[in-house]
């Protein structure tokens, strides 16, 4: 039953009209909790792009990440798995708390979707080195208010919440947690893999979204908006996000990303050679 409705919906998810993710960029995508995890669920508005100057002063931008290097990736998480774990099916109750004391109770109340956490989790990074990435899964509740290109402002609360995140306890709850990360990844058709392998994936995509400083040219050849450039258009559903929230936001992201990778490879076993 999860299985299809997690894996085999049919993407319907555009760059200009989806889903964003922050908090679970590095909540999802960094493991355990989102996006991340991650982030997010900002959905854009059809009125026509706006390339506005921010109204509020830009968020310094630290040194530009470096690229990641091709990935040695790793296997399970090297840390025991938590005494007693919930059942997949009960795991809500303790990934509700794990979220509130690393996000805090009301970015928490305000952003999350507190339903099928792990899976919508597991679902979510699964999809985001993707090309789409399917709505319904993302772990997130959408935030009021249009969309407008360029409104970079818009997005710098979330970026406040992944950067306020404690990179070691969040991995240190991923990895206590994995049985149930990895119950859900077998569910969504992938026996035999790790999710941890997918989960460094995810976030080595996310790290290699190009650094643009020019406003991005759209064109709207539908409903919704494309990216003018054929590059950016094929990028994956990670990388649009990346390139959405503008160059400073996506430097603060991707700065704790490359904490939360460093963790997740410390606390994991190593390929067998």
């Amino acid at each position: 039953m999860h299985n299809e409705s997690l894996r085999d919906e049919a993407p319907d998810i555009r760059p200009f009209h989806t889903s964003l993710s922050l908090p679970l960029m590095a909540l999802a995508v960094a493991v355990a909790g989102a996006a991340v995890y991650a982030y997010y669920a900002l959905y854009s508005s059809l009125t026509p792009p706006r390339f506005e100057a921010p109204t509020l002063a830009a968020p310094a931008v630290p040194a530009p990440a470096p690229a990641p290097v091709a990935a040695e990736v790793s296997t399970a998480p090297d840390v025991a798995p938590a005494a007693s774990l919930p059942t997949l099916d009960n795991s809500d109750a303790l990934l509700r708390e794990k979220l509130v004391d690393l996000m805090g109770r009301a970015p928490f109340s305000d952003l999350v979707l507190p339903v099928a956490l792990v899976r919508r989790i597991v679902a979510t990074v699964d999809n985001l080195p993707r090309e789409t990435a399917p709505r319904r899964v993302i772990p997130l509740a959408p935030v009021p208010g249009a969309y407008e290109p360029g409104n970079y402002d818009r997005y710098a609360p979330y970026v406040r919440v992944i950067e306020a995140i404690d990179e070691k306890a969040l991995v240190a709850d991923y990895a206590r947690a994995y049985p149930l990360f990895q119950q859900a990844y077998v569910e969504l058709g992938y026996p035999g893999k790790q999710f941890n392998d997918r989960l460094i994936q995810a976030i080595d995509d996310l790290l290699a979204a190009p650094e643009l400083d020019a406003p991005i040219d759209l064109i709207r050849p539908r409903v919704v908006y494309e990216f003018a450039s054929p590059d950016l258009e094929t990028r994956s559903a990670g990388q649009k996000i990346m390139l959405r929230i503008g160059p400073a936001n996506a430097a603060r992201v991707k700065a704790k990303l490359l904490l939360v990778r460093r963790e997740i490879l410390a606390a994991s076993k190593p390929r067998p050679k």
